[in-house]
């Protein structure tokens, strides 16, 4: 019993550890960009030993990983139950692409670093990727069964779905110019909504 409480309280300084490198690394996306963030920055924002943070990640690199990680897991808490008809789920994705594009730290990489939003998150599915597709296939799947979707591979369509809205997130500012903020969500709203009609 005293050996358990040993490791749960072990963990709970793990975990709480962890929350403050992150913590350290949302702040130094938002003020320095992704070139900011350094083990020694880290190190320093965060009050904790750069050997501390080489305990819990490999390198600098990760500990951005995780703290985007981090950030698309919060968003998707705003999503508690999934979506079960198309409507439903149309209206989610744009609350998600707003959520997403106003989070501090995707915002920040958006307006000045694409070249670094883009590495993190578009040349290859890492885990945040992996965790949208989880959540957007579980809500084709559902809506499939109501029959306002069309049939098919509920996780290909998730794939094809994230990458229309990464595409509209990504290239918001660039069209700004050319369509504005209303016209841009309704384009949206009608492209998803026609990749999923039945």
């Amino acid at each position: 019993m005293e050996e358990r409480q040993l490791l749960d309280s072990a963990s709970g300084q793990t975990d709480a550890t962890r929350e403050r490198i992150l913590d350290a690394a949302d702040v130094l996306i938002q003020r320095l960009g992704i070139h900011g963030v350094t083990i020694a920055a880290l190190a320093r924002r965060s009050s904790l030993s750069r050997p501390t943070i080489y305990r819990n990640w490999s390198d600098a690199d990760d500990v951005v990983r995780s703290a985007l990680l981090r950030r698309v897991a919060r968003i998707l808490e705003e999503f508690p139950e999934p979506a079960t008809t198309r409507a439903r789920l149309v209206d989610d994705v744009l609350r998600f692409t707003t959520l997403f594009r106003t989070d501090a730290v995707y915002a920040r990489l958006l307006e000045d670093e694409p070249e670094a939003f883009t590495r993190y998150t578009l040349q290859r599915v890492g885990s945040s990727q992996r965790l949208i597709l989880q959540w957007l296939d579980t809500a084709i799947d559902a809506a499939q069964r109501d029959d306002s979707v069309r049939r098919g591979d509920s996780a290909h369509m998730a794939v094809m779905l994230l990458l229309i809205a990464q595409s509209a997130v990504l290239s918001h500012a660039t069209v700004a110019e050319l369509i504005d903020d209303a016209a841009w969500e309704r384009e949206l709203r009608a492209a998803i909504d026609g990749l999923l009609r039945p």
